[in-house]
C-alpha cells in the first residue's frame, strides 16, 4: 500500500473511532428510552466489552505484552474503572436534561480543562497559542449555552463535570498505558466500570438481565461497536497517523454526534449549538497544532 494509501486508511479508522464514540450518548438515550436504568445499561455496555478486550489483549501483535503486577492490577481495576464510570456516569446523566448534541461539545472541552491544570500545576506556561484555545473554547460554552433555562442547568453542571473529571482522569491513563499495552490498559479500565456499574445497579434497585430487544441492542451495540470497536480502529489509525494528526481528525465527533442526535431523535440543532461547537472544536485543533508542528 502507498504511504498516501495507508495514510488516508488511517484517517478513515481514526474519523470511524470518532463516529463510534460519538454515538455513545445516542444510544444511551436510546437504551434508556427502552426502560433500563442508565447503571444497568452501562454495565450491560462494559462487562461485554472488558471480555471482548481481554481477548484482545492476549491476542494483540506486537511486542507491547507487558503485564502490571497483581498490586497494579487491583489499582487499574479499581482506580481506572472508578474513574471511568465517574465520567461516563456524569457526562450521560446529562441527557435528562440537555440534547445530546449540547452534552457532547461540552464534553469536548476537556482539552482546554487539561491545559487549564497544567498551567495551574506550572507543567506548562500560558503562551498566546494556549490563551487563545481556552479564550475559544470558554467561549463556544459561553455562545452555546448563554443562559439556559433553570430546567437546564443541572444538565449543563453534570456535562461539565464529566469533562473537568475526565481532564483529571487523562493522566492516570497515560500512566496506566506506559506501565502495560494499550489493550490490556483498556481491559482492566472497562472491568473496573462494569464492577462499578454491577454494584450501583444493585444497590439502586435496577439490575436486571430482562431487557427488551431495543434496550439489548442499544447495550450491545455501546459495548462492541462504541467501546471495542471505537478502541481498534483509533489504535490502528493512531498508530500511522500519530498523536497530532489523530487528534484532528477526532474532532468530528461531536459534530457527529450532533448530527446523529437530530437525524436518529429528532432532538433539534440549534445554529449557536453549531457555532458555540465549532468555538470548542477550534480550541482544540489549536492546541494539538503548535505553529512549529509539521504535519
Amino acid at each position: 500500500m502507498t504511504r498516501g494509501g495507508s495514510l488516508g486508511r488511517a484517517t478513515a479508522l481514526v474519523a470511524l473511532s470518532a463516529c463510534c464514540f460519538g454515538s455513545i450518548s445516542i444510544l444511551t438515550v436510546v437504551g434508556t428510552r427502552a426502560g433500563t436504568s442508565l447503571t444497568n445499561l452501562l454495565l450491560w455496555r462494559y462487562l461485554p466489552a472488558a471480555v471482548v478486550l481481554s481477548v484482545i489483549a492476549r491476542r494483540w501483535p506486537s511486542g507491547a505484552t507487558a503485564r502490571a503486577d497483581r498490586r497494579g492490577v487491583v489499582y487499574a481495576i479499581a482506580v481506572g474503572g472508578g474513574g471511568q464510570a465517574l465520567v461516563g456516569l456524569l457526562t450521560l446523566s446529562a441527557l435528562r436534561w440537555i440534547s445530546a448534541a449540547t452534552v457532547g461539545f461540552l464534553f469536548y472541552t476537556y482539552p482546554s480543562w487539561v491545559a487549564l491544570f497544567a498551567v495551574a500545576r506550572g507543567t506548562e506556561h500560558v503562551d498566546r497559542r494556549r490563551a487563545v484555545s481556552l479564550a475559544l473554547s470558554f467561549g463556544g460554552i459561553a455562545l452555546m449555552v448563554g443562559a439556559p433555562r433553570d430546567a437546564a442547568w443541572p444538565g449543563v453542571a453534570l456535562a461539565l463535570s464529566g469533562a473537568v473529571s475526565y481532564a483529571l482522569y487523562v493522566p492516570f491513563l497515560h500512566r496506566l498505558e506506559a506501565g502495560t499495552s494499550p489493550a490490556l490498559a483498556s481491559t482492566y479500565v472497562t472491568a473496573g466500570a462494569a464492577l462499578v456499574f454491577l454494584v450501583v445497579a444493585a444497590m439502586d434497585g435496577t439490575l436486571s438481565v430482562h431487557l427488551g430487544p431495543t434496550a439489548w441492542g442499544a447495550a450491545a451495540t455501546l459495548a462492541l461497536v462504541c467501546t471495542v470497536g471505537g478502541f481498534v480502529a483509533f489504535l490502528r489509525g493512531l498508530a500511522t497517523l500519530g498523536p497530532v494528526r489523530a487528534a484532528i481528525v477526532s474532532t468530528v465527533e461531536p459534530f457527529w454526534t450532533a448530527l446523529l442526535g437530530a437525524a436518529a431523535l429528532g432532538q433539534p440543532l440549534t445554529a449557536t449549538t453549531v457555532a458555540g461547537g465549532a468555538l470548542i472544536a477550534a480550541a482544540v485543533l489549536l492546541l494539538h497544532v503548535a505553529p512549529s508542528t509539521r504535519l
